[in-house]
């Protein structure tokens, strides 16, 4: 019989042999050379695309500090908040709204969570050749309504038209100036140990919306955007509140990466209580459906107060007396624990780390 010999040990003798607990699964190496339809989610790509990219970039042009949803400058005695922002939702219509209602809402809202009442508005378009005329009319006539809406004014705007295939259609750019009370001071890195996190209402409507029409899924009830304008709900909140610490709408990336981004700007922990945090069921069987976390999914219509504790129940009360804020609840506390990271208990009583979205999960959803 020929001798058996032993099979060698790849790792080498026992003694030398690695630590399993210190073994991991290699991670994808990210596309660094291109930009990826992740770098505009709103989440973890976005925000390297902006500190790696852009930021470097401009840096001799622009202050440092942290990203908010708009600058606030001073002129002639009175703090203007000024704010940019392009539309390139696909669908142009989807149930409860359209790109134009979006932009106008979409730029209104990043004056708001400024602390701001939004004054003017530029409207600028990127037309497609071969958009129809009258669909291009009802986007018009959507704006219009949505400005007056909100109460402010389209003040100047342009039009450029591109090539067939170059835009999908249309592209809608808007830019807005408002008027932040003296007083009120609103930014991502002003959360505090014990502050309270108030969230508007239900979360994940606008991204299954504009699921439901690009998959053709269907649900016992119909889902629609939430998008809407929310100054007069900050409205409420300040005068309730006039040193609220935080305002963000959760767009892209929605509500997880919203709070990792004032975790991380504030230098804080955010403890979150999943029982308190409002899941349509619809959007819930969407997500669990497509493998989806809801709290990743876009909304266009609500918006996360950071507050003193002290002030939650005010806060609340004025919130739910305004109809853009009648099912607004508080969802957590900010924490001295796990500076920079958002912690979630679950219903059954475990923790979970909430991480900012990765990758992309649902391109041109505004």
């Amino acid at each position: 019989m020929s001798e058996r010999r032993p099979v060698a040990d790849p790792f080498g003798s026992p003694a030398d042999a690695p630590d399993p607990a210190n073994l991991v699964c290699p991670a994808p190496i990210p596309e660094l050379a291109r930009v990826l339809l992740g770098h505009g989610s709103g989440g973890q790509l976005s925000a390297a695309l902006m500190r790696d990219v852009i930021g470097p970039a401009l840096a001799a042009a622009a202050p440092g500090g942290p990203l908010n949803d708009a600058a606030v400058v001073e002129v002639a005695g009175q703090r203007l908040a000024f704010t940019t922002d392009s539309f390139v939702v696909s669908p142009l219509e989807f149930p409860g709204g359209d790109i134009g209602e979006l932009a106008v809402n979409g730029t209104v809202n990043d004056l708001a969570m400024m602390g701001a009442q939004p004054l003017a508005l530029s409207l600028a378009y990127v037309i497609e050749e071969g958009l129809p005329m009258e669909e291009l009319q009802k986007v018009t006539e959507s704006v219009a309504r949505a400005a007056v809406r909100a109460g402010v004014r389209i003040v100047t705007g342009d039009t450029k038209v591109v090539g067939r295939g170059a835009a999908d259609g249309l592209f809608v750019n808007t830019a807005g100036i408002g008027l932040v009370a003296t007083g009120v001071t609103v930014g991502a890195d002003r959360a505090s140990v014990g502050d309270a996190l108030i969230l508007s209402g239900p979360i994940g409507l606008h991204g299954v919306a504009i699921m439901s029409v690009r998959e053709g899924l269907d649900f016992e009830v119909e889902i629609a955007s939430d998008t809407q304008p929310l100054n007069g709900l900050v409205a409420a909140i300040v005068a309730a509140c006039p040193e609220v610490r935080v305002l963000r709408d959760p767009t892209r990336g929605g509500l997880a990466s919203a709070l990792n981004e004032i975790a991380t700007a504030s230098g804080v922990g955010i403890d979150l209580r999943e029982e308190t945090i409002p899941i349509p069921g619809p959007v819930r069987a969407a997500c669990e459906m497509l493998g989806l976390d809801p709290l990743h999914v876009a909304n266009e219509g609500k918006l996360v107060a950071v507050v003193p504790a002290s002030s939650a129940e005010a806060v609340l009360a004025a919130m739910r007396a305004v109809p853009q804020g009648v099912e607004a609840v508080e969802i957590g506390r900010v924490v001295a624990d796990h500076p920079g990271m958002v912690a979630m208990r679950t219903i059954v009583g475990s923790q979970r780390i909430v991480d900012m979205l990765v990758g992309e999960q649902l391109p041109r959803i505004c």
